[in-house]
């Protein structure tokens, strides 16, 4: 026999307090104090009480419930940014509904229809491409909505919290240069994605001209596996460069998965510097180099533009820019230079040295 849900009405009564008072624990909209709260949650737990959303949401016409879409799930980077997300949300009192676009645009627009119909407080979006995904525009002036990352700022319709992925490739690809290199690789997932065509101009832009040399840029796709059988299809075909950087955390994995099949031993033949510089970047014999997003900052800024807007603030959209910074490790070396000695490595390049050539150069971006 299936038991009858629990009510508000059974659960103030365990608790021994108003109805109005379960009610405000669980929907956030006025403050409960601590002893109150405590023995609501206790008498929900005891009785399995469970919120009605649907039933909250004819009553008030929107869910205190927030939508966040990223276009792939098995990206650590867009992982990080929902995990963050979800705590800040918890600590104001929202649920957090989390879908993910395959990085396909018909299926982005469904799950996009799918959030949208929970009437939700607001969005945080990454659309799978530079577009702005055309349902999403259409609620823009009607549904809060900051977009992260994949964004062409000066075009956005909405708040935008994103890196200087020019400023990104242009650390990396210094460092790499100062460090003796010429012969490098660019390791993008998709030169459609305004992000990644940015780090690549970055990348290019310095290089040639700190050696008068073109890195050679190859797609790898966003799937770690496939992306590695591409590289190592092209490492078997070209000669070895002295250096990869890798322009996301994925590519970073296919590259290294392709240099491993190939016995490619990593700094002694190879420098490599990965980005987003995640805890298995360094758990790992040779550590890597690499490009870090402040992932904390990004989420942070996402989620105070949101409340702004969901406060009431009407203003022109609001874009937020932030900087990277390059963590050096045991992954890249320099190149032997008679001048200065073979493996010789100034003081402020050691294994473990974050180095934030933006910080040096122009003041932070934030915005």
């Amino acid at each position: 026999m299936t038991r009858k849900r629990a009510t508000l009405t059974e659960v103030a009564k365990r608790a021994g307090v108003s109805i109005a008072t379960v009610s405000n624990v669980f929907s956030g909209r006025k403050p409960v104090n601590d002893e109150l709260k405590k023995r609501v949650e206790k008498a929900a737990k005891e009785l399995s009480f469970q919120i009605d959303r649907a039933a909250s949401q004819l009553k008030s016409g929107k869910a205190r419930v927030v939508g966040v879409l990223v276009p792939d799930l098995d990206d650590t980077f867009f992982t990080s940014l929902i995990s963050r997300i979800e705590v800040m949300a918890l600590k104001d009192s929202y649920d957090v509904i989390v879908a993910s676009s395959r990085d396909d645009k018909q299926l982005e627009e469904s799950r996009l229809q799918t959030l949208l119909g929970w009437r939700p407080s607001g969005i945080i979006a990454v659309p799978c491409s530079d577009i702005v995904p055309a349902v999403l525009a259409r609620e823009v002036a009607h549904i809060p909505t900051v977009l992260v990352d994949r964004v062409i700022t000066q075009s956005a319709v909405a708040d935008t919290v994103t890196i200087d992925n020019f400023e990104a490739g242009e650390i990396a690809g210094r460092y790499l240069v100062e460090m003796g290199h010429k012969d490098i690789v660019l390791a993008a997932s998709s030169l459609d994605i305004a992000p990644i065509r940015e780090r690549v101009r970055g990348a290019v832009s310095i290089i040639h001209k700190m050696s008068g040399r073109e890195p050679t840029a190859i797609e790898l796709g966003s799937n770690a596996e496939r992306g590695a059988e591409i590289f190592a299809h092209w490492l078997e075909r070209h000669p070895l460069p002295s250096a990869v950087f890798a322009l996301t955390n994925v590519t970073t994995l296919a590259a290294l998965t392709a240099l491993a099949r190939q016995r490619v031993d990593i700094p002694e033949q190879v420098s490599i510097i990965g980005f987003d510089d995640y805890t298995w970047m360094s758990a790992r014999k040779t550590a890597l180099t690499a490009i870090r997003q402040p992932v904390d900052e990004i989420a942070r800024l996402a989620w105070e533009r949101l409340q702004i807007r969901i406060g009431g603030d009407v203003s022109e959209p609001h874009p937020s820019i932030l900087n990277t910074s390059l963590k050096v490790r045991e992954s890249t070396r320099r190149l032997a230079d008679p001048s200065r000695g073979e493996g010789l490595k100034p003081a402020e390049e050691q294994p473990g040295e974050t180095i934030d050539n933006a910080a040096k150069e122009r003041p932070n971006r934030i915005h």
